[in-house]
């Protein structure tokens, strides 16, 4: 029988640094990382949705998973996001993951039906990996049939980690650890913002892509059996959440803002196309961010 895959905490999604000239800022990201790793993170997935992935070549997407297995040097788990729609354009980047030594890759696939979502499937879990977590997005509803999933779990040994983003996403958090018996990990992304109804549902990681200090220890109290200081933790941060999880674009430009704030990226540079970030924008996120920098370093120097 599978054994459940040992995904357990905060699994950071690294924000992509651009210096002024757009270019990939490598000494910021490994920075970001150093941060990410003492606040006592549990893995980092990249590039990803939050990393601005359809804005960036297939070079610089290797470049960023080589750098960051080279900082991350084994301490956690690197997961190399394979977010390409056309089959061979995906099957010829997770060569290049492999190749670089990261065995561990997400695959998003596009769904249209059952079958031809399994054929996608089975042909990009052919290469040779250890750890595939399959991303179950649907911002406007239930994702991935229940059914699918479960047969792909039984069926690739390699496939041990689920990450859903649906809307809801409680239930189907419950439904599938109940059906794979607790063997598939699963993990929360976009539905941080009910972090701890995920883990009173006994959600394994959950994949924010800032404040890993704050993060991190809501996550270590919940597991210390100190459900009202995580919950009360939790609460000091959901202003943030309001706000920045309106829409992805808001997110990757506040939590930019923030890492500009705190001194870990020297810019808050975003590539185009994305949503405007405008003066009311920045006036209700720098409010934020004072809140939440004095909190950071405070658990920080715990």
């Amino acid at each position: 029988m599978k054994e459940l895959y040992p995904l357990n905490g905060i699994v950071t999604v690294l924000n992509t640094p651009f210096k002024s000239d757009d270019s990939i800022d490598f000494g910021a990201l490994k920075h970001n990382i150093r941060e990410a790793i003492a606040a006592g993170v549990a893995g980092f997935l990249v590039p990803a949705m939050a990393s601005e992935v359809y804005k960036l070549s297939e070079t610089e997407r290797l470049n960023m998973v080589e750098a960051v297995l080279q900082e991350v040097q084994g301490r956690v788990p690197v997961i190399a996001g394979a977010g390409e729609i056309d089959l061979s354009r995906t099957k010829k980047l997770l060569k290049a993951y492999v190749d670089l030594g990261c065995r561990n890759v997400l695959f998003q696939i596009p769904y249209e039906n059952d079958i031809q979502f399994k054929d996608h499937f089975m042909n990009l879990a052919d290469i040779d990996l250890d750890m595939i977590m399959l991303q179950d997005w649907n911002a406007s509803g239930y994702g991935l049939p229940d059914g699918l999933i479960c047969e792909l779990f039984e069926t690739v040994p390699a496939f041990r980690c689920l990450k859903i983003e649906t809307v809801p996403a409680g239930i189907k958090y419950s439904r599938i650890l109940e059906l794979t018996q607790g063997r598939l990990n699963i993990s929360g992304g976009w539905a941080v913002t009910q972090m701890t109804e995920g883990l009173r549902r006994g959600v394994h990681a959950f994949m924010p892509t800032g404040m890993h200090w704050i993060y991190a220890k809501i996550y270590a109290l919940w597991k210390e059996n100190k459900e009202e200081q995580a919950t009360e933790l939790f609460q000091m941060i959901l202003p943030v959440l309001s706000f920045s999880n309106q829409h992805l674009d808001i997110s990757i430009h506040f939590f930019k803002r923030l890492l500009y704030n705190q001194g870990i990226y020297p810019t808050d540079r975003v590539r185009d196309p994305i949503l405007p970030f405008d003066t009311i924008h920045k006036q209700i996120a720098d409010k934020l961010i004072d809140q939440i920098i004095p909190l950071e370093n405070y658990l920080k120097e715990k």
